[in-house]
């Protein structure tokens, strides 16, 4: 696909049918359903499912795509801004394990790929004491903060 080499449409063909509820989840504070891979995708490496192999985000590239997209990106952060908002819990309140280590990665993944301050940032902060997911940098060479300008 020429106008789309990372093939996003994947997340928003997978999102359709339960965006909204996915949201209505994070604003109630608890997933309940499986939506996880597509909404806050992970970078490739740190699963072995199916979906993880369908729904990861392979590069820094990719994750400024998903950004730039018109659906996905306000998608993403009206999501993070959602979680943010019942930031008051821990995460494990509003995403039991393994989730959680995905929010991470995808907070650590576009917090690498936008401005300081961004919802992912906060994110990390809020929910990781500001931590980076570490298996997240090593699978992108980082030297060890999301910060870190070798990890783009």
């Amino acid at each position: 696909m020429a106008d789309d080499p990372h093939d996003l449409d994947r997340f928003v063909r997978a999102q359709s049918p339960c965006y909204g509820r996915a949201l209505t989840e994070i604003r109630a504070g608890r997933k309940r359903s499986h939506w996880m891979w597509f909404i806050f995708p992970p970078l490739a490496g740190l699963g072995r499912s199916p979906a993880s192999r369908t729904y990861a985000i392979r590069s820094p590239a990719e994750a400024e795509a998903f950004l730039r997209h018109p659906v996905l990106g306000p998608r993403l952060t009206e999501c993070a801004g959602a979680a943010l908002a019942v930031g008051d819990r821990p995460v494990h309140a509003l995403f039991d394990s393994p989730d959680d280590r995905k929010l991470r990665s995808c907070a650590t993944l576009f917090a690498l790929v936008s401005p300081p301050g961004s919802v992912f940032h906060r994110l990390l902060e809020t929910f990781f004491r500001g931590e980076p997911d570490p298996e997240t940098l090593r699978l992108l060479g980082c030297g060890g903060t999301s910060g870190d300008s070798t990890c783009r």
